[in-house]
């Protein structure tokens, strides 16, 4: 019974064609699958899919039989591999989780928070800007005599796969003061300036903290940051070990932009403090950039050019 074919007069020949010769009989078509048993033609060649015709047998052999599906268990290790490869390949280009472990960046970030940092923008040959949030690597030990944990294995494989802040990657958290080409000052208590612009820093600087630091090891300077470089500072004033007070190292407190890791954009745990790190207004007041932008100063000269071109090639013609 398993290739019965479905036709809208099987089984009816008889009443049909009562009184009428054999021979005068109205042939099945030629498309029309029948039965085995021949006892009925189909109307119009159509079978069911769950019915199996004549032409998916073999000679004389019996009908395939379906597949079967896998085995839900036979499955599982398919999908933990493509899960971690997944992973493996958010950590590595768009998104990573990363632990606070100090109370430098209060308020706005607290010693255990976390945060997910955006990896991808940098792919792209975006840098750092004025007013973020970065994550970046230690430029020269930096974090030289921090105590350091010993995660268990189970740590150390979510870690891997950034389901869990490293513990072993030597990497900070600073908001960005200034990039490349911009003079930044700090005298008695502030405000810090950039660029000769004060900065309005009471939105993110710790409640009670001075923006500048009265002292000798480094919360008083006047620096240039060069291309390619960052100068960082803690949100907690006078408790971040920032480019301060790094201005002996190799890189004079400078943090180059090839050791950003990329943006903190999100506290992300726990989840009474989710929110967003947004770049606050005032590193969006005019003037803030003093340098110009490449190439202005002889864009009129070479609008012109561009314009006396044709002029020339058009008389040259005529000539």
């Amino acid at each position: 019974m398993g290739d019965v074919a479905v036709g809208a007069r099987s089984g009816h020949d008889g009443e049909e064609h009562r009184g009428r010769p054999a021979e005068s009989a109205v042939p099945a078509a030629d498309s029309a699958v029948t039965s085995g048993n021949d006892s009925g033609a189909a109307e119009d060649g159509r079978v069911t899919g769950e019915h199996t015709t004549a032409e998916d047998q073999g000679p004389g052999g019996p009908a395939r039989a379906p597949k079967k599906p896998r085995s839900f268990w036979k499955e599982l290790p398919i999908l933990i591999g493509i899960a971690l490869v997944l992973a493996l390949l958010i950590k590595t280009f768009l998104v990573q989780a990363f632990s606070i472990p100090s109370d430098s960046m209060q308020n706005t970030l607290q010693q255990g928070d976390r945060v997910l940092v955006d990896k991808l923008t940098p792919w792209f040959g975006s840098e750092p800007e004025r007013g973020e949030v970065v994550v970046f690597h230690d430029p020269d030990k930096w974090l030289a005599g921090e105590p350091t944990t010993d995660p268990n294995a189970l740590q150390t494989f979510l870690s891997w796969i950034g389901l869990m802040p490293s513990a072993e990657e030597k990497d900070l958290i600073k908001r960005v003061i200034g990039v490349g080409g911009d003079t930044i000052e700090c005298k008695g208590t502030g405000p810090l300036t950039v660029n000769g612009k004060a900065l309005d820093e009471r939105s993110y600087v710790y409640a009670g903290n001075t923006p500048c630091s009265v002292d000798d090891q480094g919360g008083q300077f006047k620096v240039k940051v060069p291309k390619g470089f960052i100068w960082v500072m803690g949100d907690h004033r006078q408790n971040s070990r920032d480019s301060r007070y790094q201005q002996a190292d190799k890189h004079h407190g400078m943090v180059p932009v090839k050791d950003v890791v990329g943006r903190a954009v999100v506290v992300a745990w726990p989840i009474n403090r989710w929110d967003t790190l947004p770049v606050p207004d005032t590193f969006d007041q005019s003037g803030l950039n003093a340098q110009p932008e490449a190439g202005l100063p002889v864009a009129p000269q070479g609008i012109a050019l561009l314009g006396v071109v044709p002029v020339v090639l058009w008389r040259r013609r005529k000539q």
